[in-house]
């Protein structure tokens, strides 16, 4: 801090002594009058409700820290009660004295604001703590390769004899050895998978090189790559094993299937072999329960938002694809050049634990005279699926956005029309549509047609400012729910009183705007933090500024995983709703900064795009 603000700080602060099992401030006082900074002893921070130190503790407070940092600069009551934990000494500084301290020291003022931020990791280790006994915590997915899995990998040459891997093979008791180069860099892995197809049953001598039988190109991470990272890759890939290397690319390691096991009561890859070798729905429908139960361990394991909601998207991927091959059997679709799309949420990456269907088909027909009887076949085939990923907990959409609707199974010639017609007429259903319908992501069949299709959408969009606009201000149309006198507005849903809706008045600003400059940039990609990353790099936008309102996303993505979780029902799914005044103080501040971010992103868009 600056020298004079040190000065009026040292000059109005007054030392005050507190005895253990006092209250220091809480509620009762009503708004705050005072900011305490603890010189020394403990502090805790008490549910409202609760009485003497027996209470639930929502914070602990030590030396140094300072409460009810958030009241006083909101000028509000604190919603907890603040209690010497010993004997405590604080500084004691007026709420006026704040304010003016805030206003004279741009140091101070951006303590004041970075506090509330960065207390997101304490927020992360109270839910952990909250699941703990219910999830597996001997070791969290965000541990780095280093320490995961096999760090004296056994390795062979790519000339080294097939006869002489098996032996090291089977001396050492894996199922798996590296193949490496001369400079020790990774260049293929041979497991006894491979053995059946490539040497067995193809009658392959054992003298030849084991590169001409390895896998090659194998999947390689750095070593301070996470485990949640070798999950994903497995999970995306279908593989068990992944190959560490260290900044030079050289094999220092390696990590298997069963290494991650170890790490979850699901395995990653049981849950994907269980999907892709399904003989029927029923198998499929305990393959969706166990990626809720792994990805409940994620979550209390501490893995963010980001990377849970993507990995829920990639194993729901997994799974729709199954249920596609699946329906493939019994519907005739030979000859039709077709792609499976998704939209909403699954076409970001983003799937929660509660979502329902959004899906579409797009498809080629070079003769009109045919469309029609193309159509009607891939609506029978599209019905089936619809209905098959309802049975396996994806309900159907109440809006019908989905495949088996004809007005969302369309050649690609009719998608590109449909694209153009909302963005030539952006009237306000059109406008709802773009904010579904951009969204897509190819799943299964003919991917390129996706590409296509993404590639004239965003061609249209840079040169249509007026349709820019018209997004900008149907995004505007929804307010961050912060009140003017109250923290939070609440009263915004009639069933609910008291309650926010987390995805329609929180994550929904976040996914809006970032739609809107990923169109505006040219961003290919559907995934609402990659598209505020690429478009903050092409827009050259302040980079501590966008990291700040990508943080809050996250933030209530995770609230929102959360509370899908507590209030979610075996076979059911959660809701969106979150109650402020149940939330301790912690995340009452981070949920209050983070609707913050969400008015700063709004304010942004309202000046980038001039919408009013």
């Amino acid at each position: 801090m600056e020298t004079r603000a040190l000065d009026y700080l040292a000059e109005r602060a007054a030392s005050v002594f507190y005895p253990r099992g006092a209250e220091i401030t809480g509620p009762g006082e009503g708004v705050a009058r005072n900011l305490y900074i603890i010189e020394q002893g403990k502090v805790q921070s008490l549910d409202a409700g609760e009485t003497g130190l027996a209470g639930h503790a929502v914070l602990a407070l030590g030396v140094g820290e300072c409460f009810p940092l958030g009241a006083v600069t909101a000028q509000r009551p604190s919603t907890n009660r603040y209690v010497a934990a010993t004997d405590v000494y604080c500084f004691v500084l007026q709420a006026d004295d704040v304010l003016d301290l805030m206003e004279m020291s741009p140091e101070f003022n951006a303590f004041c604001t970075r506090y509330i931020a960065t207390l997101l990791n304490q927020s992360r280790q109270q839910l952990q703590l909250l699941f703990a006994q219910q999830a597996s915590d001997q070791q969290t997915l965000n541990s780095p390769l280093a320490q995961v899995g096999s760090r004296d990998p056994v390795q062979v040459g790519r000339d080294t004899p097939l006869r002489q891997a098996l032996e090291t093979m089977s001396r050492s008791h894996v199922g798996s050895v590296a193949v490496v180069d001369e400079a020790h860099r990774p260049v293929g892995i041979l497991t006894r998978a491979d053995l059946l197809d490539r040497v067995v049953l193809a009658g392959t001598s054992l003298d030849v090189p084991t590169a001409q039988v390895m896998t090659p190109d194998p999947c390689c991470l750095g070593e301070h790559a996470s485990a949640y990272d070798a999950m994903l890759a497995m999970a995306s890939r279908g593989i068990r094993h992944v190959l560490v290397v260290d900044g030079e690319g050289r094999l220092c390691g390696v990590v298997s299937e069963r290494d991650l096991f170890a790490l979850q009561r699901i395995g990653l890859t049981q849950i994907r072999q269980a999907i892709e070798r399904a003989p029927d729905v029923e198998a499929l429908q305990q393959a969706a329960r166990d990626i809720r139960k792994l990805a409940f361990n994620m979550l209390a394991q501490g893995v963010g938002a980001e990377q849970l909601t993507q990995f829920i998207s990639t194993l729901n991927d997994a799974l729709t694809r199954r249920i596609l091959e699946l329906n493939l059997d019994h519907h005739d679709l030979y000859g039709i050049d077709w792609c499976w799309l998704a939209f909403g949420s699954e076409g970001r990456d983003e799937q929660t634990f509660s979502t329902d269907q959004d899906n579409g088909i797009i498809f080629v027909c070079d003769d009109f005279s045919d469309r029609e009887m193309l159509k009607m076949r891939l609506l029978e085939f599209a019905r089936a699926v619809n209905a098959d990923l309802d049975r396996c907990g994806f309900p159907l959409c109440k809006g019908n956005i989905m495949a088996s609707n004809p007005q969302w199974c369309l050649t690609l010639e009719e998608w590109q029309e449909l694209f153009a017609e909302w963005m030539r007429r952006p009237q306000p259903e059109a406008l709802l549509n773009a904010s579904i319908f951009f969204d897509f992501r190819p799943l299964y069949g003919q991917t390129h047609l996706a590409s296509r299709l993404r590639h004239m959408l965003l061609a249209h969009a840079a040169e249509s400012p007026i349709f820019l606009r018209a997004m900008t201000v149907n995004a505007l149309s929804v307010h961050p729910p912060l009140g003017m006198i109250r923290d939070f507005v609440t009263d915004l849903e009639a069933d609910h009183p008291g309650a926010i809706d987390l995805k329609k008045y929180g994550a929904r600003l976040f996914v809006d705007g970032a739609r809107i400059y990923a169109l505006a940039a040219g961003v290919y990609q559907t995934n609402t933090v990659l598209r505020l990353r690429q478009a903050a790099a092409r827009l050259s936008f302040n980079e501590e500024e966008m990291g700040g309102i990508i943080e809050a996303f996250n933030y209530i993505q995770l609230l929102r995983l959360r509370q899908q979780q507590l209030d979610g029902v075996e076979g059911g799914q959660g809701h969106n709703l979150i109650y402020p005044d149940r939330l301790n103080e912690l995340d009452r501040r981070i949920l209050k900064e983070a609707f913050r971010q969400a008015r700063k992103l709004q304010q942004k868009l309202r000046l980038d795009f001039q919408a009013g």
